[in-house]
């Protein structure tokens, strides 16, 4: 009796196995979609690391009486530096 009974938990063992191994195969699949996007991530990252970033940035400054808008070119580089650049001075009053 206990052979048989024995031989039935097994049997229905292999019954529970089966469908989880099909279970777990979506999420291996979503781990290796994860993977490929965190190396595309990576590599767009370290393409672009080493260039620095512009802005143009106007502001409105006096000298005196007389109003002037400035026009600066800013790069911040890699490093950490920050290079300021007046393109134009312009009076405005």
């Amino acid at each position: 009796m206990r052979k048989l009974l024995a031989l039935a938990f097994a049997i229905a063992s292999i019954g529970f196995v089966a469908p989880s191994a099909s279970a777990a195969e979506p999420q291996r699949d979503r781990q290796n979609r994860q993977e490929r996007r965190d190396d595309r991530y990576n590599e767009r990252n370290r393409r672009y690391n080493h260039r620095a970033l512009v802005i143009t940035q106007s502001r409105i400054v006096r000298y005196g009486r007389r109003v002037y808008r400035e026009t600066y070119r800013i790069r911040y580089l890699p490093n950490g530096r920050v290079q300021t650049t007046l393109i134009s001075r312009v009076r405005i009053r």
